[in-house]
């Protein structure tokens, strides 16, 4: 795939038509599951560019992946938030505090989910232009870059991160050494291409 990237003004204006399409979609007040669909579906068509970020943000830093929080909803129903990734950082596996939804918008996210008892359940890798939705229960989950450049990525949480300082409800450590095999799609995941 060849990904383009966007221009700085494009991206801003990108950004707020997201904001609008994802206000839509959260205004729809369905289950969390269904709007974890809405707004992946949303992202899916308005999704911009690394050019959201500035260059030093692109950066990304040594020691873990870093977040820019782009937009919070004034009633707190959203937050959008840019995570960058250097090759080989990841998430510890965790789950959420409400629905969220996420767009690579540069290099390659791996992503694999778990049932309660940490099993894999499901794998995929996320390339640019690639949306997932998710949504508890069902939502336990670990993100890496698996890519040999930093990756981005756009995700849109349900909640004021501003207010709760996080996405994150709980984090989980694996009890024994997680095998990476192929799996079936998990339940309250959705992949779109």
């Amino acid at each position: 795939m060849t990904f383009t990237p966007f221009s700085a003004a494009r991206s801003q204006a990108g950004l707020s038509e997201l904001i609008t399409a994802v206000r839509g979609a959260v205004q729809a007040r369905t289950d969390w599951h269904q709007t974890a669909q809405l707004v992946a579906d949303r992202l899916g068509q308005h999704l911009p560019g690394p050019g959201l970020l500035t260059a030093r943000q692109r950066l990304g830093a040594p020691d873990r992946h870093r977040t820019h929080t782009l937009h919070v909803e004034p009633d707190g129903s959203f937050s959008i938030v840019a995570l960058v990734w250097r090759p080989g950082q990841a998430t510890r596996i965790h789950d959420h505090i409400t629905w969220c939804a996420f767009g690579v918008i540069q290099g390659i996210e791996h992503g694999e989910v778990f049932d309660a008892h940490l099993n894999l359940i499901s794998e995929h890798d996320n390339h640019p232009g690639e949306v997932t939705g998710l949504a508890p229960p069902g939502d336990i989950h670990r993100v890496r870059n698996i890519g040999a450049t930093t990756a981005i990525s756009l995700h849109i949480y349900g909640t004021d991160v501003s207010r709760t300082g996080t996405s994150v409800h709980h984090y989980y450590e694996a009890s024994h050494e997680l095998e990476l095999t192929g799996a079936i799609e998990a339940p309250g995941v959705t992949h779109l291409r």
